[in-house]
């Protein structure tokens, strides 16, 4: 067996040297199957040289290095033009580092390639969804669902897309379709019944919340949605133990300090209010709603200094946020500077407040 692969290999070397010759003395044919040849080498090692490069960005992928990886990916394209495993995994990393627009484009080449990969469709829809342009997101979820009816994510997502553009009855119906395939997809109950608190029917809302912590008890998002039900519903006592209950399963959960803030506020706890307040912000500095209702809890308290630079940092964050305009003019009129008061006030009612308006017109010229 040894001699037999040794003949072989000296017969290869053998062809492999006279190929290296000039054209003379070679028939048509001794010609034709010589470039032959030459050519299947070069598209082995095209294809060899692809694959090194895939298997280079998944090791790159894996290592959560995704710009590292797309390089790769692009390397292994370039070997191979139909190489759908690198179209598909460079979508995905151009999807991990949010590059939404380069990721929908490499999926609609792996689907020109291929009209029937369901997952390029599923992950561009993802794309296109967190782009906002969620008409597209949908066509492409509804063709996912023509491959595959039962795709529960798909279903979900494409819920969600419907939410977005406040189709609340028609993100409904994909949640209940979701549910079926998927009888304790917490995410599809918590997400159906925050379209029941849009469309104010409330205890359906709760019904369905409590239905999602039933599968997930450690989702403190879903006693935050609670709450702010509940406070819909004016039972405050009860939205301010759902805040709580959220807290305690997650403290860093700055919107629920925010939101609990909010009922104490309205019980005039205002030292409770404004530590909460403090404690979101400690969590979230960027948060401006919570700059905004601390300068009203020091307004109470009588700190109308200190509500007044909460007002600015509020304002320096996001320079369109009304509230903090009305509530920065509230604290300059209780220190006698009414001209800045109905600044504020005439700032906040351009910017569509209700209350700046209400404010300007019975204080200012």
């Amino acid at each position: 067996m040894i001699k037999q692969i040794t003949i072989v290999s000296s017969i290869i070397l053998s062809f492999s040297i006279s190929f290296c010759q000039s054209d003379e003395g070679l028939t048509p044919d001794e010609i034709a199957y010589r470039d032959s040849i030459a050519l299947l080498n070069a598209d082995n090692a095209r294809t060899s040289a692809a694959q090194e490069a895939y298997n280079e960005g998944i090791n790159l992928f894996k290592q959560k290095k995704y710009k590292e990886s797309i390089l790769k990916f692009d390397l292994a394209i370039k070997g191979d033009t139909l190489f759908q495993f690198a179209y598909y995994n460079k979508g995905i990393a151009q999807v991990e580092i949010e590059k939404y627009s380069a990721a929908i484009s490499t999926f609609t080449d792996l689907i020109k390639l291929n009209d029937e990969h369901e997952m390029a469709y599923f992950n561009r829809a993802r794309a296109y969804q967190a782009s906002k342009y969620l008409t597209e997101a949908i066509a492409d979820y509804d063709q996912v669902l023509f491959f595959n009816p039962k795709n529960e994510m798909a279903l979900y997502n494409s819920g969600v897309s419907w939410f977005l553009q406040k189709k609340y009855m028609k993100a409904i119906s994909m949640y209940d379709k979701a549910i079926r395939v998927k009888a304790d997809m917490a995410d599809a109950y918590n997400d159906r019944a925050s379209c029941y608190r849009m469309l104010k029917k409330y205890d359906q809302a709760i019904m369905d919340y409590h239905k999602a912590i039933s599968f997930n008890a450690e989702y403190a998002f879903i006693y935050n949605n609670i709450g702010t039900t509940k406070k819909l519903m004016k039972d405050y006592q009860g939205a301010k133990n759902a805040y709580s209950r959220s807290l305690s399963i997650d403290p860093k959960f700055y919107l629920a300090y925010s939101n609990r803030a909010a009922m104490l506020f309205e019980e005039g706890k205002y030292v409770e209010a404004e530590r909460d307040y403090s404690e979101c912000i400690k969590i979230n500095a960027e948060y401006v709603p919570a700059y905004s209702g601390r300068a009203a809890c020091n307004h109470k308290l009588e700190k109308y200094e200190i509500a007044v630079e909460d007002c600015n940092k509020a304002i320096s964050i996001n320079a369109n946020y009304a509230g903090a305009y009305v509530n920065r003019g509230i604290a300059k009129e209780m220190l006698r500077d009414q001209i800045g008061a109905c600044e504020d006030w005439k700032k906040a009612r351009e910017l569509g407040s209700e209350l700046g308006k209400r404010y300007q017109s019975g204080n200012c010229q």
